[in-house]
């Protein structure tokens, strides 16, 4: 596993970028008006549906007419549902996001090879080098707290902090076999630390007792705000600004290093309403789409529309993180839950 986004990857994304991209396209006349005939698009959707799913879809049918039907999944979830889908010979997705279900999918033949003409401003690295997706947020997963239980200032700044007894049976995290759960948390540790040391920290961070739920990691962090634990790891940080926005005793580490992870989003193969489709992925990615991850407290992809709260954002210095792409988690995914299992189960 490399840190960052892999050579090829930032090679091939910026020669794509910088020479034109013959699978990609814009939101021309003609697309708009077969969206419109269309008539609706069905979305999978890992984001929150009230903050920002269902504001996203609203705007887009404001804008052109063309009803969105929001289903909201984790990513696993989401790439079960098209694979039974289409076994049963009928994908209804249109377009889906999130962090790693696209890499199974592609393997699968069920992911369009298109990207829009509005993702040629975005920084190298960020569409997929072969066309199949394009970021639209970046995620940031870290430690969060509950600020009544952990007061600002005693919290574990460290991986080493992690391991003080007075945190022993007071952490969780999410035990699915995703980035923003147990297996996340052990990949960014053995690709920063190494095989070697990172497992002996494991083995040393298995003793805290470390709770495990079934629950997405925003219901990791619901529960940790509502006092049954005082810390959680593998958190997306904008949920803990986002809950502290609204008086929740909520707030986020930056752990050195931490996991970056890009939503990104794709057209399935043969969809239902392909153009209708295209569409929204376009206006997503748009500057207008951009503005509204970025209003929803999400870290936009467009370099030019910055967070609202910019401190979310590794600077790469004060505060670090390693950058794993979809494909970069569907591979080291089994061997980073393998651990899980063998220390923490």
């Amino acid at each position: 596993m490399s840190r960052g986004f892999p050579a090829r990857l930032i090679a091939g994304a910026a020669l794509l970028l910088a020479m034109g991209n013959p699978l990609a396209h814009a939101a021309d006349a003609a697309m708009i008006e077969a969206a419109k005939k269309e008539g609706r698009v069905v979305w999978y959707t890992t984001q929150i549906l009230n903050q920002f799913a269902r504001p996203a879809a609203e705007a887009f049918e404001r804008k052109y007419g063309v009803k969105v039907d929001v289903i909201r999944a984790d990513s696993n979830e989401v790439a079960l549902r098209i694979l039974n889908e289409s076994r049963a010979g009928h994908v209804l997705a249109d377009v889906f996001d999130g962090t790693a279900a696209v890499a199974s999918l592609k393997k699968a033949n069920l992911v369009m090879q298109w990207t829009p003409d509005s993702a040629k401003r975005l920084p190298a690295g960020s569409v997929d080098a072969d066309n199949y997706w394009v970021g639209t947020n970046l995620y940031v997963l870290t430690p969060g707290f509950n600020t009544d239980l952990v007061p600002r200032g005693t919290e574990p700044k460290t991986y080493a902090d992690l391991l003080s007894p007075k945190w022993k049976g007071k952490i969780v995290w999410n035990t699915a076999p995703s980035p923003s759960a147990a297996g996340g948390f052990v990949g960014v540790v053995l690709t920063d630390m190494g095989p070697e040391k990172g497992m002996a920290y494991l083995r040393d961070l298995a003793r805290q007792n470390i709770a495990g739920l079934q629950v997405a990691a925003r219901q990791v962090l619901d529960q940790v705000i509502a006092g049954e634990y005082a810390i959680a790891l593998n958190i997306f940080n904008n949920h803990a600004v986002i809950s502290a926005a609204k008086g929740a005793p909520s707030a986020w580490i930056p752990m050195n290093p931490s996991m970056a992870v890009l939503s990104v989003i794709s057209v399935t193969k043969d969809p239902p309403h392909p153009s209708a489709g295209k569409l929204l992925v376009d206006f997503l990615v748009s500057e207008e789409g951009q503005k509204i991850y970025r209003d929803a407290d999400y870290m936009p992809m467009d370099p030019a529309v910055a967070a609202k709260d910019p401190s979310l954002r590794p600077d790469g210095e004060k505060f670090r993180a390693i950058t794993f792409t979809p494909e970069q988690i569907e591979a080291n995914m089994p061997a980073w839950a393998g651990v899980y299992q063998q220390l923490f189960r």
